[in-house]
């Protein structure tokens, strides 16, 4: 093969049991955590509260400024205050510290930390008896956790999350949200506080809040602090926990609020994104349906995640990717793929390269609802990182597909189009590119067509560029390069181009059969 081991590496981080048949699944893990960090609407992990109270004050000039001077005197007067014994005072340096805590340009974070505030904000939270008191302090503690891992780890070990879960209960629906919002900055950090909030007995105080009579406002923050109790995945969150939760969030699947959505989305798509026995767990809840509905959606809070959802389950075993199929998303997945944001384009893609990496029968029903216009059109004109996402589609169905298959492909433009794109920098998409020529031309050989081939690909400028490749720097690039040429378009090669000259036309060998491949 001309591109040497690349199959065998390129297939290691696919989806495709032909190509490994120790393992039915294994995903493509570098393109997918590239496909995360690019992705910029995701989830956020941590929020901060810079809303006001109604008719409230806001702080005096000289309060929001930088001048540090000024801030150093107003932390002295929080300290003072905070530490006297009158409840009004409390309450006075408990508001003074939140609002700036909440200011929208450089909260001081770290000087409320050092001035040693957080544990009597932590005593505040048990002060039933005086709920303002409760709330600024809560509000306090919510904003100094929504910054760094340092910050959320000085409102941890000075003992906010028992304190927290407890508030969860209170009368107070103030209280009682800013808590939820609270123990989601904290979760949100990493698995480690995740696993610890767990540990604490977390979920069934959450889901205990999960009423019909909840206002929108607070299930927004319930439904984004159970997103987060379901990130991360070193280690992924412990099966019970995840079965504890899954009843409620596919409840909330079916709100109608977009922000509840979107979250409740988030929270499917980081359960689904790990070994096909998590993936298992949420298509058992019988959710594929509704995921795929949600992909119609206008609102792209709520259509990235229900996509990203569906790649990650396409990505699973060949089984998981047909009950996607049977679900109706190959009918979703062309309009996502025109979709006027190209990271929708690049997900729907990716989506797409994934199911093609499974059995022909599945590649079958790709061009059955019409995938393969829309593919070969990204490979066109979309921007580079969907392009790349295109090329691994084309290199996957035409590893796995039948001639036939390959050869609608190639009607279709696909070859065309990834032959345009061999003068990219990418050295890896390259690479991938020339697998998928390679794959077309084994296709050809076993139709007798490698001459056909041979020259429309010299017609469509493929030959220019492959030999060009042979001076690439990468040395892979160039003897993949090299390999095709000599296999297939070198005069010395056993399948070298045989064409007579005639007065309207070229003839080409063999002469005596005309075969499927005809382009």
């Amino acid at each position: 093969m001309p591109t040497e081991n690349l199959s065998d590496k390129r297939m290691a981080k696919f989806k495709n049991k032909g190509k490994e048949p120790m393992k039915m699944r294994e995903r493509r893990v570098a393109e997918c955590v590239e496909l995360r960090k690019a992705q910029k609407v995701e989830s956020i992990l941590k929020r901060r509260n810079i809303s006001s109270q109604p008719d409230e004050e806001p702080l005096s000039p000289e309060y929001s400024s930088d001048n540090q001077q000024m801030m150093s005197v107003t932390i002295q007067e929080i300290i003072a205050n905070v530490n006297s014994d009158c409840p009004k005072k409390q309450t006075q340096g408990c508001q003074t510290a939140r609002k700036l805590l909440s200011r929208e340009r450089n909260p001081p974070l770290k000087e409320i930390v050092e001035a040693g505030l957080l544990s009597c904000f932590v005593e505040f939270l048990s002060r039933n008896d005086n709920p303002t008191l409760q709330f600024e302090a809560a509000w306090s503690l919510t904003n100094v956790a929504s910054g760094t891992s340092w910050h959320t780890q000085q409102v941890v070990e000075h003992g906010a999350v028992p304190a927290f879960i407890a508030l969860l209960a209170s009368p107070m629906l103030n209280i009682s949200e800013q808590a939820v919002w609270a123990l989601g900055n904290i979760a949100g950090d990493g698995p480690s506080y995740r696993d610890a909030l767990i540990d604490c007995n977390v979920i069934p105080a959450l889901l205990a809040r999960l009423t019909p009579d909840a206002p929108t406002g607070y299930l927004r923050n319930l439904t984004w602090t159970l997103s987060n109790l379901c990130r991360n995945k070193n280690p992924f969150p412990r099966f019970s926990a995840v079965q504890q939760m899954l009843p409620s969030i596919i409840q909330l699947l079916h709100h109608s609020d977009k922000s509840v959505l979107s979250d409740a989305c988030w929270a499917i798509s980081y359960l689904t994104d790990g070994p096909n026995e998590r993936i298992d767990v949420v298509i058992k809840t019988g959710i594929l349906p509704r995921l795929v509905e949600l992909l119609g959606f206008e609102e792209l809070a709520v259509v990235t995640p229900a996509l990203r959802s569906i790649g990650n389950i396409v990505s699973g075993s060949d089984l998981q990717t047909q009950m996607a199929i049977d679900s109706g998303v190959l009918n979703a997945l062309p309009k996502l793929m025109r979709h006027p944001k190209p990271s929708v384009q690049k997900e729907a893609a990716w989506a797409v390269s994934n199911i093609a990496a499974g059995p022909r029968q599945q590649i079958q029903q790709l061009i059955t609802c019409g995938l393969l216009a829309p593919l070969v059109d990204l490979l066109k004109n979309a921007d580079f990182k969907t392009q790349r996402e295109a090329v691994w589609a084309v290199t996957n169905y035409t590893s796995g597909g039948t001639v036939e298959q390959v050869v609608q492909l190639v009607k279709c433009g696909g070859l065309e189009a990834i032959l345009n794109l061999l003068t990219v920098k990418d050295a890896k998409t390259v690479l991938v590119i020339l697998d998928a020529v390679n794959n077309i031309f084994l296709a050809a050989e076993k139709l007798g067509e490698v001459e056909k081939l041979c020259l429309l690909v010299e017609e469509m400028g493929g030959l220019d560029r492959i030999e060009l490749l042979q001076n690439h720097e990468n040395n892979a690039v160039y003897r993949a390069a090299q390999g095709l040429i000599e296999k297939y378009f070198s005069e010395n090669g056993e399948e070298c181009l045989k064409t007579e000259a005639t007065e309207t036309d070229f003839v080409f060998g063999p002469t005596e059969v005309q075969r499927r491949f005809d382009f």
